[in-house]
């Protein structure tokens, strides 16, 4: 969070310095698999490149305003090479995001623009005031809540941070440690603070010669500089490298995007079954099916990816939770159609699976898509997978009643009276909720105990995920003592998903 003068000053001594201002026409499909350290996880280069440029300007992509005057589209991977290898003139750049309107009009910054360059952004003494503000807050009470403006205030210096840590070299930490697996990896320039002799030379002169073909825009030279340079780095410390294996499926699943095919099957499945339940039902069902299982089998290959690559179960973000929402709806509903066969499971669970994965592919700076290393509470691997798994499947069998629910609804609207079965379709989906909610409040307040020595402190997580499973309790015994029937179960459906958001992500 702490905006570096001494960078500041030495990011605008290099404005002298002359500028590759064209896209160089190289070969970075080596460089993608290169393997490097950022916060405390090893990933390939595409990875880390394609998460500091969204992290850093909110894009995916890139067209410089002032490096390129071709017009041409830069890549994740070319805009960091670029970073890494020729700094000079990219603090110039409109990169770092600053998104809140009341934010830039309170710094003195043009309010309908999104994105301001390092020396912009850096500079503002405003700005610069309002970050000691926070940093004095934080000092004096780490946990003290901020206001939205000093949100904001953080996530901006943090990709200044982020910024400096890429133009100063400081980020790209390429050589591994040489004894501990789990160790601190270096950049070519430090890596005299790991090793010496023969060891660090090789480094330093591959590196050289990496950079000296970038820069020179030598093809043939820098495809082979940089496969000298991991054969080195790998030689230093082979089992302290991720395999070539697990780098090659990690860029994989990243280029595979399989949760995005995943919504756009789904999506077709919705509109087969919905156009088809009017006429040709027998045939759209059957497409509809076949869809709805290649969506769960994408779901699923993404989901066995993000094991493999994290080692853990995928459910430790926003993000995961998510998707696997959407996945877990999508296997309710599979389930739930292989035992009534009724079209309405599947019409249900389309649309709701569809919305979910949408948000997760569109909104990475809200929802994280990010692999990252487990904070030390969540360490514990059967805990996380019993606890959190039984949790957020909860929530997928409660948006798959949801999704009945509306249609429920929507019958009533129409006019057309719901059938008994689809009221009872309805009471089973919230019964598979109540059961794991139960299920899993029970493990998590086991869980506290185990890490914190207590096993309810009424924080805003557990009075939530209690007021959720009550909330359904309720709409279920209200059913059982004839206080209310099919309808009040649609419309109590629907409202306790409100507590489901509320404990799911509203106290996040």
């Amino acid at each position: 969070m702490k905006i570096n003068v001494w960078v500041i000053v030495l990011l605008m001594l290099g404005l002298g310095m002359p500028v590759v201002h064209a896209k160089p026409g190289l070969d970075f499909t080596q460089l993608e698999r290169l393997p490097i350290q950022e916060g405390g996880r090893k990933k390939p280069f595409s990875t880390f490149a394609r998460e500091a440029l969204q992290g850093m300007s909110g894009r995916a992509t890139l067209v410089p305003e002032t490096r390129d005057a071709d017009g041409a589209e830069w890549t994740a991977v070319e805009f960091a090479a670029a970073l890494w290898l020729t700094p000079e003139g990219w603090d110039r750049e409109p990169l770092i995001l600053i998104n809140f309107k009341p934010l830039k009009e309170d710094i003195g910054m043009d309010p309908d623009r999104k994105t301001f360059s390092y020396q912009e952004v850096a500079t503002n003494t405003k700005l610069r005031d309002h970050v000691q503000a926070v940093q004095t807050l934080r000092q004096g009470d780490p946990n003290a809540p901020l206001d939205r403006l000093q949100q904001e205030v953080v996530q901006v210096a943090s990709r200044v941070a982020d910024f400096e840590d890429m133009a100063t070299g400081r980020a790209f930490a390429i050589v591994p440690h040489p004894d501990r697996p789990d160790g601190g990896w270096v950049t070519p320039q430090e890596v005299r603070s790991l090793y010496d002799g023969a060891q660090a030379d090789a480094v330093e002169v591959a590196f050289a010669s990496f950079q000296s073909a970038y820069v020179a825009g030598e093809a043939d030279a820098f495809v082979a500089a940089k496969q000298e340079l991991e054969t080195v780095i790998r030689g230093l410390a082979p089992d302290n490298v991720p395999s070539q294996r697990v780098i090659e499926l990690e860029h994989f699943y990243y280029e595979a995007h399989p949760f995005r095919w995943a919504w756009i099957v789904c999506a077709l499945a919705a509109m087969v079954l919905g156009v088809t339940s009017v006429w040709g039902r027998s045939a759209g069902y059957r497409i509809g099916w076949m869809l709805a299982t290649v969506g769960f089998v994408l779901m699923s290959a993404g989901f066995i990816c993000r094991v493999i690559i994290s080692g853990r179960p995928p459910v430790t973000n926003m993000y995961e939770s998510v998707i696997w929402v959407a996945f877990g709806t999508v296997f309710f509903a599979l389930i739930f159609e292989m035992i009534y066969k009724s079209r309405i499971f599947l019409l249900g669970a389309m649309p709701v699976a569809v919305v979910s994965l949408i948000l997760a592919d569109t909104q990475p700076t809200i929802l994280d898509p990010a692999i990252n290393p487990l904070v030390p509470v969540l360490r514990d691997n059967f805990w996380l997978t019993t606890h959190v798994l039984s949790i957020t499947l909860s929530y997928a069998a409660f948006a798959l009643a949801l999704g009945v629910a509306h249609i429920v609804l929507g019958r009533v609207i129409l006019g057309w009276k719901p059938s008994a079965a689809l009221h009872n379709y309805l009471y089973k989906t919230l019964q598979i909720g109540v059961l794991l909610l139960g299920v899993g409040t029970i493990l998590g307040a086991v869980w506290a105990n185990y890490s914190w020595g207590r096993f309810w402190d009424w924080d805003p997580k557990e009075t939530w995920a209690l007021i959720a499973f009550l909330s359904y309790l309720f709409v279920l015994h209200g059913r059982i003592a004839g206080l209310w029937a099919g309808f009040g179960l649609a419309i109590g459906s629907v409202v306790g998903f409100l507590s489901v958001v509320m404990a799911w992500y509203g106290v996040n």
